[in-house]
């Protein structure tokens, strides 16, 4: 599903991936854990092709396709998604119908036709009720006064909504309770099965409680410096990063 080969990426010509490898495969899910500044989020921008970001060297295949060569909405078209740590809020646009939109531009590039309004309306309140969102929430602007819990919902709403293959989890995790952070993992754990993978970025441990990964990888310094079964992150919340990476 994604082969990452000796990655190096820098922002404002500070490197900050410095030759990272990560192979993902279908059906499979990988936690990335890793303290402040190891690279976690910046893996994930680049990977998503957000702005600012130079490829240094390395190579990133998703499916057999070239990534990097790909603008960010082919990335998101051909099923690569990214859920924010800090969903961005867009005044003037609803929720609903930026969902819409965002499932109609996918089908549009696979070759099918829109969906209608009666067909969506029922699609997103299935999945709506299953991730405890409230009808009011979608006629709300996108992220506009959304509390924490309510803005890592809608992303986890889209991701149901989109079904990608390749599903990428940003410190999704950070500011929820534990009610909220129940609600996003049952959502997520809906969602795998044998034709998708998903990379769940965090910092702790609990996550992965609910979320139970078939691998955990620690980053440091740019770099995957150790990786293991989910005893890994049990190993990491018990003697923290510094100690794992005496170890690696």
């Amino acid at each position: 599903m994604l082969n990452i080969k000796d990655l190096k990426a820098s922002i404002e010509d500070k490197q900050i991936i410095k030759g990272l490898d990560l192979s993902i495969n279908k059906g499979e899910v990988h936690a990335l854990m890793g303290p402040n500044g190891s690279g976690k989020s910046t893996l994930s921008y680049v990977l998503s092709g957000k702005e600012g970001y130079e490829i240094d060297s390395g190579s990133v295949d998703f499916k057999g396709k070239n990534l990097l060569e790909l603008d960010v909405d082919e990335r998101s078209n051909e099923g690569l998604f990214l859920a924010f740590q800090y969903p961005m809020e867009i005044p003037g646009v609803q929720t609903s119908f930026f969902l819409k939109t965002a499932i109609n531009a996918k089908r549009k590039y696979q070759g099918l036709e829109e969906i209608d309004a009666l067909e969506f309306a029922k699609l997103v309140k299935s999945k709506a009720e299953e991730l405890s969102i409230s009808p009011d929430m979608l006629k709300r602007d996108l992220n506009v006064n959304y509390s924490g819990g309510e803005k890592k919902k809608q992303e986890i709403l889209q991701m149901s909504l989109l079904n990608p293959e390749m599903a990428i989890l940003d410190e999704t995790d950070s500011g929820l309770d534990i009610d909220a952070l129940k609600i996003v993992s049952e959502g997520v754990n809906k969602l795998r099965n044998e034709n998708n993978s998903f990379l769940v970025i965090t910092h702790y441990q609990r996550l992965l409680n609910y979320i139970k990964p078939d691998f955990v990888h620690i980053i440091a310094d740019g770099k995957i410096v150790k990786s293991g079964n989910f005893s890994l992150a049990l190993e990491l919340e018990e003697k923290g990063y510094e100690e794992i990476s005496k170890t690696a």
